[in-house]
This record gives C-alpha cells, sequence and structure tokens, in this order.
C-alpha cells in the first residue's frame, strides 16, 4: 500500500501515526514510501538488538528496525506493519516495524511541542533527542481533551545506529 498525501498548508506538519505498545508516535509522511506487511525477518548475527534482520521487500533486501528500543516501549506481542523508509542518501531501503498504523493526519504549529519545551518529560526517546516533539491532537469534540503522540525523528533514530 502506498501512501497517499493530502496538501497540508506550508506551515502544517503532515504525519503518519502508529501505535507501539500503549504509545502513539508519528513520523513525517515525507519520509515514508510505503506501508507494507512484514514478512519473514532473518536475524543478523552481532547487530544490536534495535536491528530486528531483514526482509525481502519486493526483491530488495530491507533492514527492518525495532522503535521500541530507541523509545524505551515496553516490549510485547510485535505487530505486523512496516513503514518502508524513502531516504535517498540510504545504501539499502529501511523499515520501522510498528504494532499498528493508524492514519494520516495534519497539524498546525501551536499543536506541536519542540523538544526545548521537553525537558520534563522522562522518556529516553526524548532524552536522547530521538524525538522531534509531542505533537497534542485533539481528542473528540472537546478542544481541551487532548492526545499526546511522539513525534519521532527517523534520521536522529538511525543514525544512532551507526
Amino acid at each position: 500500500m502506498s501512501v497517499q498525501e493530502q496538501e497540508p498548508s506550508d506551515e502544517e506538519t503532515q504525519v503518519v501515526e502508529f501505535r507501539l505498545g500503549e504509545d502513539v508516535c508519528a513520523i513525517d509522511i515525507e519520509q515514508v514510501d510505503s506501508i507494507v506487511e512484514v514478512k519473514k525477518v532473518t536475524r543478523i548475527p552481532r547487530t544490536p538488538n534495535s536491528i530486528e534482520g531483514v526482509m525481502d521487500l519486493r526483491g530488495e533486501t530491507t533492514a527492518i528496525i525495532d522503535p521500541k528500543e530507541f523509545l524505551s516501549v515496553e516490549t510485547g506481542e510485535r505487530g505486523d506493519d512496516v513503514l518502508v523508509l524513502d531516504r535517498p542518501d540510504d545504501k539499502q531501503k529501511i523499515g520501522i516495524r510498528v504494532d499498528e498504523v493508524l492514519d494520516v493526519t495534519t497539524h498546525a504549529p501551536e499543536r506541536i511541542d519542540a523538544n526545548d519545551e521537553l525537558e520534563n518529560l522522562d522518556t529516553r526517546g526524548i532524552r536522547d533527542q530521538i524525538s522531534r516533539g509531542i505533537i497534542k491532537k485533539p481528542n473528540g469534540d472537546d478542544d481541551d481533551a487532548l492526545d499526546l503522540v511522539i513525534w519521532v525523528d527517523v534520521d536522529k533514530m538511525i543514525n544512532s545506529l551507526n
């Protein structure tokens, strides 16, 4: 399945939301090439726990990353969805395994808190600056009820593997 975009205004941020354990996270839609169901993943010896292994995706070897390791999310059952990234500088395709892809959403700048405003939140992803910030998403009809979505910085997460 390919990700289809709606055109946000210049100031809005469009993301793909997904679930990791009890947490809802998001990445920029521009970084997602497609969403696929995970097939057989082959573990590679002597790699960090954050690299689950590789799988064959349409004849191309794709590295599968487990973002739960970066965000200190309790591992439990693993989901079957993989967000295949679109990063032109990568030597091979990279996919992020998530528990469930939820939605594509668009958010205005006033709904996003950047990292410098999040020092009091005690999550490893924010402390290690793997998160770009928190998206405050309205929950239902009440504007005061908000869901917090962790906005993941994919580039920093992948660069930390090196």
